[in-house]
Protein backbone atom coordinates (compact mmCIF):
# COMPACT_ATOMS: atom_id res chain seq x y z
CA UNK A 1 0.00 0.00 0.00
CA UNK A 2 0.91 3.71 -0.53
CA UNK A 3 3.04 4.91 1.86
CA UNK A 4 1.99 8.68 2.49
CA UNK A 5 3.55 10.55 5.33
CA UNK A 6 7.07 10.21 7.07
CA UNK A 7 8.70 12.19 9.98
CA UNK A 8 11.97 11.76 11.57
CA UNK A 9 12.01 12.23 15.51
CA UNK A 10 14.46 15.24 16.75
CA UNK A 11 14.15 13.87 20.23
CA UNK A 12 15.17 10.55 19.63
CA UNK A 13 17.33 11.10 17.07
CA UNK A 14 17.81 7.67 15.05
CA UNK A 15 14.09 6.97 14.53
CA UNK A 16 11.29 7.73 12.01
CA UNK A 17 7.51 7.01 11.71
CA UNK A 18 5.81 6.32 8.43
CA UNK A 19 2.07 6.61 7.84
CA UNK A 20 0.16 4.27 4.70
CA UNK A 21 -2.97 3.45 3.28
CA UNK A 22 -2.65 0.10 4.96
CA UNK A 23 -4.01 1.88 7.62
CA UNK A 24 -0.55 1.65 10.06
CA UNK A 25 1.94 3.09 11.40
CA UNK A 26 5.71 2.31 11.26
CA UNK A 27 8.34 3.26 13.90
CA UNK A 28 11.57 2.52 11.97
CA UNK A 29 15.32 3.12 12.60
CA UNK A 30 17.73 3.24 9.86
CA UNK A 31 19.87 0.41 10.97
CA UNK A 32 17.34 -2.37 10.17
CA UNK A 33 15.06 -2.97 7.32
CA UNK A 34 12.21 -4.31 9.39
CA UNK A 35 10.30 -1.83 11.81
CA UNK A 36 10.27 -1.85 15.60
CA UNK A 37 6.76 -1.78 15.56
CA UNK A 38 3.77 -1.45 14.02
CA UNK A 39 0.65 0.46 15.22
CA UNK A 40 -2.98 -0.61 13.56
CA UNK A 41 -5.39 1.16 15.50
CA UNK A 42 -6.73 3.55 12.85
CA UNK A 43 -9.85 2.34 10.86
CA UNK A 44 -8.31 3.62 7.51
CA UNK A 45 -5.46 4.90 5.81
CA UNK A 46 -3.09 7.40 7.56
CA UNK A 47 -2.42 10.54 5.86
CA UNK A 48 -0.40 11.96 8.13
CA UNK A 49 2.06 11.21 11.15
CA UNK A 50 4.46 13.48 12.77
CA UNK A 51 6.72 13.74 15.99
CA UNK A 52 6.05 15.86 18.73
CA UNK A 53 9.52 17.67 18.90
CA UNK A 54 9.49 18.05 22.18
CA UNK A 55 8.81 14.51 23.80
CA UNK A 56 8.56 10.44 22.59
CA UNK A 57 5.36 10.80 21.40
CA UNK A 58 3.64 11.65 17.96
CA UNK A 59 0.36 12.25 16.28
CA UNK A 60 -1.66 10.90 13.51
CA UNK A 61 -4.36 11.64 11.62
CA UNK A 62 -6.84 8.93 9.57
CA UNK A 63 -9.25 8.85 6.90
CA UNK A 64 -11.33 7.20 10.01
CA UNK A 65 -11.82 11.52 10.75
CA UNK A 66 -9.58 10.55 13.72
CA UNK A 67 -6.20 11.90 15.50
CA UNK A 68 -4.32 9.76 17.68
CA UNK A 69 -1.77 10.90 19.98
CA UNK A 70 0.88 8.08 20.75
CA UNK A 71 3.68 7.22 23.12
CA UNK A 72 6.16 5.33 21.68
CA UNK A 73 6.98 3.47 25.20
CA UNK A 74 3.85 1.89 24.63
CA UNK A 75 2.40 -0.25 21.98
CA UNK A 76 -0.85 1.81 21.80
CA UNK A 77 -2.20 4.71 21.40
CA UNK A 78 -2.44 6.81 24.47
CA UNK A 79 -5.68 9.43 23.17
CA UNK A 80 -8.16 9.13 20.08
CA UNK A 81 -10.03 12.40 19.57
CA UNK A 82 -12.76 12.08 16.42
CA UNK A 83 -11.37 15.45 15.04
CA UNK A 84 -13.89 16.26 11.54
CA UNK A 85 -16.55 14.57 10.00
CA UNK A 86 -14.70 13.66 7.28
CA UNK A 87 -11.38 12.26 6.62
CA UNK A 88 -8.26 14.27 8.31
CA UNK A 89 -5.61 14.56 5.82
CA UNK A 90 -3.06 16.62 7.76
CA UNK A 91 -2.03 17.74 11.29
CA UNK A 92 0.93 19.47 12.70
CA UNK A 93 2.32 20.80 16.24
CA UNK A 94 2.50 24.25 17.84
CA UNK A 95 6.17 24.87 18.38
CA UNK A 96 5.87 26.99 21.52
CA UNK A 97 2.78 25.70 23.15
CA UNK A 98 3.09 22.20 25.03
CA UNK A 99 -0.57 19.94 24.32
CA UNK A 100 -1.48 21.97 21.21
CA UNK A 101 -2.47 20.45 18.00
CA UNK A 102 -3.98 21.48 14.72
CA UNK A 103 -5.75 19.47 12.06
CA UNK A 104 -7.19 20.26 8.75
CA UNK A 105 -9.76 18.01 7.02
CA UNK A 106 -11.76 17.18 3.60
CA UNK A 107 -14.19 19.12 5.49
CA UNK A 108 -12.22 22.47 4.48
CA UNK A 109 -12.27 23.32 8.15
CA UNK A 110 -8.87 23.78 9.88
CA UNK A 111 -9.05 22.90 14.06
CA UNK A 112 -6.79 23.49 16.76
CA UNK A 113 -6.61 21.35 19.70
CA UNK A 114 -5.54 21.14 23.25
CA UNK A 115 -5.16 17.74 24.16
CA UNK A 116 -6.16 18.26 28.27
CA UNK A 117 -9.77 19.00 26.68
CA UNK A 118 -10.08 17.57 23.98
CA UNK A 119 -13.64 16.99 23.83
CA UNK A 120 -14.37 20.14 21.42
CA UNK A 121 -11.60 22.13 19.45
CA UNK A 122 -10.21 25.64 20.85
CA UNK A 123 -10.99 26.90 17.63
CA UNK A 124 -12.05 26.31 14.34
CA UNK A 125 -10.55 28.27 10.92
CA UNK A 126 -12.77 28.40 8.05
CA UNK A 127 -11.44 29.55 4.46
CA UNK A 128 -10.66 27.51 1.87
CA UNK A 129 -13.41 26.19 -0.77
CA UNK A 130 -12.34 22.44 -0.68
CA UNK A 131 -10.51 20.06 1.28
CA UNK A 132 -7.39 21.00 3.32
CA UNK A 133 -4.37 19.26 1.94
CA UNK A 134 -1.28 20.35 4.78
CA UNK A 135 -1.19 22.50 7.50
CA UNK A 136 2.12 23.88 9.36
CA UNK A 137 2.60 25.98 12.21
CA UNK A 138 5.65 28.50 12.34
CA UNK A 139 8.65 28.05 14.03
CA UNK A 140 8.90 31.67 14.42
CA UNK A 141 5.55 32.47 15.93
CA UNK A 142 2.97 30.24 18.06
CA UNK A 143 0.36 31.99 16.86
CA UNK A 144 0.75 31.97 13.22
CA UNK A 145 -0.28 29.06 11.05
CA UNK A 146 -0.54 28.13 6.99
CA UNK A 147 -2.44 26.10 4.81
CA UNK A 148 -2.72 25.07 1.78
CA UNK A 149 -5.78 23.09 -0.23
CA UNK A 150 -7.58 21.25 -3.07
CA UNK A 151 -8.92 25.07 -3.95
CA UNK A 152 -5.37 25.79 -5.21
CA UNK A 153 -4.95 28.45 -2.69
CA UNK A 154 -2.39 29.47 0.28
CA UNK A 155 -3.74 31.04 3.18
CA UNK A 156 -1.67 32.36 6.20
CA UNK A 157 -3.67 32.50 9.64
CA UNK A 158 -2.96 34.70 13.10
CA UNK A 159 -5.17 32.74 15.78
CA UNK A 160 -4.36 36.16 18.04
CA UNK A 161 -6.50 38.16 15.70
CA UNK A 162 -10.65 38.46 15.10
CA UNK A 163 -10.02 37.62 11.81
CA UNK A 164 -7.32 35.05 11.68
CA UNK A 165 -7.80 35.06 7.94
CA UNK A 166 -4.58 37.63 7.43
CA UNK A 167 -3.58 36.35 3.74
CA UNK A 168 -4.80 34.19 1.53
CA UNK A 169 -2.86 33.74 -2.11
CA UNK A 170 -4.59 32.08 -5.46
CA UNK A 171 -1.36 31.32 -7.70
CA UNK A 172 -1.37 27.91 -8.25
CA UNK A 173 -3.44 26.66 -10.99
CA UNK A 174 -4.00 23.12 -9.73
CA UNK A 175 -4.77 21.41 -6.29
CA UNK A 176 -1.73 22.90 -3.67
CA UNK A 177 -0.50 20.07 -1.74
CA UNK A 178 2.81 20.88 0.22
CA UNK A 179 4.07 23.83 2.46
CA UNK A 180 6.71 24.42 4.79
CA UNK A 181 7.43 28.10 6.86
CA UNK A 182 11.98 28.40 6.58
CA UNK A 183 13.59 27.86 9.79
CA UNK A 184 15.84 29.92 9.11
CA UNK A 185 14.43 32.54 7.20
CA UNK A 186 11.29 34.73 9.26
CA UNK A 187 8.60 35.08 6.87
CA UNK A 188 9.86 32.80 4.22
CA UNK A 189 7.46 29.97 3.13
CA UNK A 190 7.33 27.67 0.30
CA UNK A 191 4.17 25.94 -1.45
CA UNK A 192 4.18 23.43 -4.06
CA UNK A 193 1.27 21.70 -6.37
CA UNK A 194 -0.04 19.64 -8.95
CA UNK A 195 0.71 22.40 -11.43
CA UNK A 196 4.41 20.98 -11.32
CA UNK A 197 5.01 24.92 -9.99
CA UNK A 198 6.81 25.90 -6.24
CA UNK A 199 6.31 28.99 -4.92
CA UNK A 200 8.24 30.69 -2.70
CA UNK A 201 6.45 33.45 -0.53
CA UNK A 202 8.34 36.36 1.96
CA UNK A 203 5.64 37.30 4.19
CA UNK A 204 5.65 40.35 6.68
CA UNK A 205 4.44 40.05 10.00
CA UNK A 206 0.76 38.75 10.01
Amino acid sequence: QEIYSIDWSSHKKDCFITGSWDNTIKLWTPTQAQPLRTYAEHGSSVYCAMWDARSVRFASASGDNTLKIWDTRVGHSVQTIMAHPNEVLTLDWNKYQDNILFSGSVDKSIKMWDLRRANVPLTELHGHAYAVRRIKASPHFGNILCSVSYDRTFCLWNLEKEEPLVEKLETHTEFVVGCDFSLFIEGLVATCGWDSNIFVWKLGRA
